[in-house]
C-alpha cells in the first residue's frame, strides 16, 4: 500500500470513493427493474469500499462524517486553477 499512498492520499481516495458510490446507485436500479443481475454496479460499489477503507485507514485518526464535505473542499481545491 506505501505505493499506492504516494500517488493517492486519503482525501483523494475518499473523495473518488463517495462519489463513484453514488454514481453506481442509478446503474443498481437500472438493473434492478430491468431484471438484470447488477455485476457491474456490484464492481463499482467493491472498488468505491475500497477506496473508502484506503482513505480511513491511511488518515491519521480516521474520518468522521462532518469530515468529509471538508474533504471535498480540500480536493477540489487542488484542482481548481
Amino acid at each position: 500500500m506505501d505505493k499506492l499512498s504516494k500517488y493517492l492520499d486519503s482525501d483523494l481516495a475518499l473523495v473518488l470513493g463517495v462519489i463513484i458510490g453514488l454514481m453506481s446507485i442509478p446503474s443498481i436500479l437500472s438493473a434492478m427493474t430491468d431484471g438484470r443481475a447488477p455485476r457491474a454496479s456490484a464492481l463499482t460499489i467493491l472498488i468505491a469500499g475500497l477506496l473508502i477503507i484506503f482513505a480511513i485507514q491511511t488518515h491519521p485518526g480516521g474520518y468522521q462524517i462532518s469530515d468529509v464535505p471538508h474533504a471535498f473542499v480540500v480536493v477540489v481545491a487542488r484542482f481548481m486553477p
